[in-house]
């Protein structure tokens, strides 16, 4: 059932909206992307699709602009069928109801707003949501997990102050393997810290909670990163956000849960086949912000191998629906699959190509939606960058990491915006060089020409954005130590100061000392695909050249040894 409210009290404005998703009929007529954003607008469709969604409702980005018009009145009527198909209640000590609150704006804009989950866990309703799950650990991770993330998006706390409590409790140990005791201490340390740095107690009223979070989320459509995203990709600054409301589903709550972020197609190559980021006994949170490391691909179909099936079903729903690649999150609760959003994927030129040409094939989209998506790709924005030895010889890598970003990119190390504006204006190119892959790094990202991060994952919303702004990007490098009170890194037994000169190499996952030697690769047979697709003629001849089309085997080489 989906229900469309509107307090009779406000103006005729298709944008304030209130809208239930649960399943089973399309949405509302009226409920489209401007409305409802492209996230909740998606999730519904997703629903509607037969997908597994968490029940949701949606407040409309009319009430951006003016988020005090959110009372209680606005979403109490959707919170009781919130309510009533969860079968659980906000606050109810007994079976309480556990909601995240999400941005969601008609474009996609990765990372640049909040999301606040867990709401509804207080000292009064821990004892029943743990008598719900019987599992003591997920309840006191979860609660930990409001507090710092209620300090940080609502009250403005740093980040840091939580990160250094976590710190002091793990003591070095995965923090995914602490138990429900330190957790316990964890959680009320992070009390203390909220209270500490916000001037007031953690809020103990699961509805105070809820009306602060959707407060929060509406405000951080006017935050720096988000205007700053907005001003270099020419999005509109009025057209707001709207509010998703969900039920929480858990990926830390033990046996067969995690978290994860998958693109139907991988992005960087166009390759057709799933590519995912994912973490055992995790939150959503884990993998997008960049502060945690995540593991790929290569765990899910030998560990999970019913769940990784159902992810590629899920994948081809997708793709059918929604007529592109796509980058999707989702959450395995105790076995089961949970999708919770999607949005058409980020992606290089090299994948664009690859992608639309097989979507052709495929008889996913038509010739002329494959010309519109490749009208400016060409052998100059295909070509591939790679590194080559300059006598021929074994190059010999630093370190390796986790590419999120293909390319390479020789540079002088940065660690901040201001550093890469030096650099920049010493007429460098700049790699910038972070401890988390986080967007608050976007001004900074904008004006380097890579990142290299300690922590983070693939999927990462700054590594996301990487890709799109055609950055290299290399996240996750363990061997990668960051003194920033001496503006230095150290690899292995090597110490960079900042200025120093690295190469990385995204394609391979790669980091070398100084300037590498590089070789431009052409795509032939890739570009012989999209010219008979602009003459015309569209489809492939046969399924050997389509496999062959941006494999690798097709690529002419030139400029053997030039340097960067």
């Amino acid at each position: 059932m989906r229900k469309r409210s509107r307090p009779p009290d406000l103006p005729e404005d298709p944008t304030l909206i209130v809208v239930a998703i649960a399943g089973g009929s399309p949405l509302p007529e009226g409920a489209g992307p401007a409305a409802l954003g492209s996230k909740a607008f998606n999730l519904g469709r997703m629903a509607a699709a037969g997908l597994n969604v968490p029940p949701a409702f949606v407040i409309g980005t009319g009430f951006c602009a003016a988020p005090e018009m959110v009372t209680r009145d606005v979403w109490s009527g959707s919170l009781a069928e919130l309510e009533r198909v969860s079968g659980l209640r906000l606050g109810d000590v007994r079976r309480p109801l556990l909601l995240s609150v999400r941005s969601g704006a008609p474009v996609s804009m990765p990372g640049m707003m909040e999301t606040i989950l867990n709401i509804g866990l207080t000292d009064a309703t821990m004892p029943g949501f743990i008598r719900l799950t019987g599992h003591p650990r997920l309840a006191w991770d979860a609660y930990r997990r409001l507090i710092a993330g209620f300090g940080e998006v609502v009250a403005g706390v740093d980040g840091r102050c939580f990160e250094a409590d976590l710190a002091a409790i793990r003591n070095g140990d995965d923090e995914r393997m602490l138990d429900f005791a330190r957790l316990r201490e964890l959680a009320r340390r992070h009390g203390e810290t909220f209270a500490r740095e916000s001037g007031r107690p953690f809020p103990q009223s699961a509805e105070q909670q809820l009306s602060e979070a959707i407060a929060a989320v509406f405000r951080s459509w006017s935050s720096d990163k988000a205007a700053a995203y907005r001003t270099r990709n020419a999005i509109r600054h009025d057209m707001g956000t709207a509010v998703t409301v969900q039920r929480m589903v858990f990926g830390n709550a033990g046996g067969l849960s995690g978290a994860g972020v998958g693109f139907t197609r991988n992005p960087s190559t166009g390759d057709p086949a799933l590519w995912i980021d994912f973490l055992f006994h995790a939150q959503g949170e884990d993998v997008v912000s960049g502060r945690r490391d995540a593991r790929g691909n290569g765990d899910l179909p030998s560990l999970a191998p019913g769940v990784w099936a159902e992810l590629q079903a899920a994948a081809s729903t997708l793709e059918r629906q929604f007529a592109d690649m796509q980058d999707f999150e989702f959450t395995i609760e105790d076995g089961i699959l949970y999708l919770l959003q999607t949005r058409d994927g980020k992606r290089t030129p090299l994948a664009a190509a690859r992608i639309a040409l097989d979507m052709l094939d495929a008889g996913l989209i038509d010739a002329e939606t494959a010309r519109a998506r490749t009208r400016t790709l060409d052998a100059r924005t295909l070509t591939v960058h790679r590194i080559a030895a300059a006598d021929g010889g074994t190059l010999v890598p630093l370190a390796s990491a986790a590419s999120a970003a293909s390319g390479v990119v020789a540079g002088a190390i940065a660690f901040d915006e201001d550093g890469v504006r030096r650099q920049r204006d010493a007429g460098n190119p700049v790699i910038l060089i972070r401890r988390d892959a986080e967007t608050r790094d976007i001004a900074a990202l904008d004006l380097a020409d890579g990142l290299l991060t300690r922590h983070g994952a693939r999927t990462s919303h700054a590594a996301v954005v990487a890709r799109q702004l055609g950055k290299v990007c290399l996240v996750g490098c363990e061997a990668l130590a960051i003194d920033e009170p001496g503006r230095r890194i150290v690899i292995g037994d090597q110490a960079f100061p900042e200025g120093s000169v690295l190469t990385l190499d995204g394609n391979e996952g790669r980091i070398f000392a100084g300037r590498v030697a590089i070789v431009e690769e052409v795509p032939e047979l890739l570009l012989a695909r999209l010219a008979r697709l602009n003459a015309g003629s569209g489809r492939m001849d046969g399924p050997a050249e389509r496999q062959n089309g941006s494999s690798g085997a097709d690529r002419l080489q030139i400029g053997a040894g030039a340097a960067i």
